[in-house]
């Protein structure tokens, strides 16, 4: 009988064994959800190029119309003539996040060649335009050096305000909320065109005449669950949303309603944005137009 209990009990304890080792032995399935790879990941800061460089823009002074400029925080293609970004493109997850409050210290890049003209804090003043930041202020507050790089007036277009402060203060507040979810973005935003509606009317130029006013103001984001290798991760079914807003003062504060296609802003601007994904994959994604939620 005592033989007969032992047994009885190996043989249990080894169907226990079995049972739970096969459990652990379960892999995830070949497509993983954002929760299991967010789950497996650390959030780190990733290059802000990683979907690639829109203009081909150069770090050299004589493409003064595409001129390259790469901070930690951002990078992006700078006009002279026109004063403002043709874009800024960069990365976005809670490794970047912190509670650094933001420190409102507008000041001139003393990093743009010598003999440009450089935007001061006040070069938009009595305009009816806000110092619109491309790189918002709150995507950046893992410390002090990096709110403040924000507020360098290479981050800056004149944007009307509520444009700026309803519109896409809720774009971006989104976005952090996409963030909280797990997520980590790659935005691209930019400008084009000339002329725009801020509080005061319409304006072409700032700052006698050495600041354009764009347009349009546009936007684009990939959203990825938090992992590595971004750029080969980007598949047909990857959200992207793209918006393209008039700059104007009556605006909607619904950004969902200026949703758009990246081709659409491709053919506007002539860039070839999303560049370092796969090009199958590129015209599946630049032709839709998102539908997900907006809050």
């Amino acid at each position: 009988m005592q033989r007969t209990l032992t047994r009885l009990l190996g043989l249990a304890v080894l169907t226990s064994c079995v049972v739970s080792c096969s459990k652990d032995a379960v892999a995830p399935a070949s497509n993983p959800t954002a929760a299991v790879q967010s789950a497996d990941a650390t959030a780190t800061r990733d290059g802000n190029l990683a979907m690639g460089n829109p203009s081909g823009a150069v770090a050299d002074p004589a493409y003064y119309t595409n001129y390259l400029m790469n901070k930690s925080q951002f990078s992006m293609s700078y006009h002279r003539d026109r004063g403002i970004p043709n874009w800024v493109s960069w990365h976005l997850s809670s490794a970047w996040l912190g509670s650094t409050p933001r420190q409102d210290n507008f000041s001139a890049d003393a990093t743009l060649p010598s003999g440009w003209y450089r935007a001061g804090s006040t070069s938009y003043s009595g305009s009816g335009f806000d110092r619109g930041h491309n790189c918002p202020s709150a995507d950046r507050t893992g410390s002090v050096a990096d709110n403040s790089a924000t507020f360098l007036m290479t981050n800056m277009m004149p944007q009307a305000p509520n444009n700026n402060q309803r519109t896409w203060a809720n774009l971006e507040n989104y976005c952090r909320t996409l963030v909280n979810a797990g997520n980590e973005l790659y935005i691209i935003c930019g400008s084009y065109g000339k002329g725009g509606t801020g509080s005061a009317g319409y304006a072409t130029t700032l700052d006698a005449g050495r600041i354009t006013v764009p347009a349009r103001c546009w936007k684009v984001i990939v959203v990825l669950p938090v992992g590595t290798g971004d750029a080969a991760r980007v598949t047909t079914s990857t959200r992207v949303i793209a918006i393209d807003t008039p700059n104007d003062n009556s605006l909607s504060t619904t950004w969902g309603s200026y949703r758009t296609t990246v081709d659409a802003i491709e053919s506007a601007t002539g860039y070839n944005l999303l560049s370092s994904v796969s090009t199958t994959v590129q015209s599946t994604i630049e032709a839709r137009v998102d539908n997900g939620p907006t809050s």
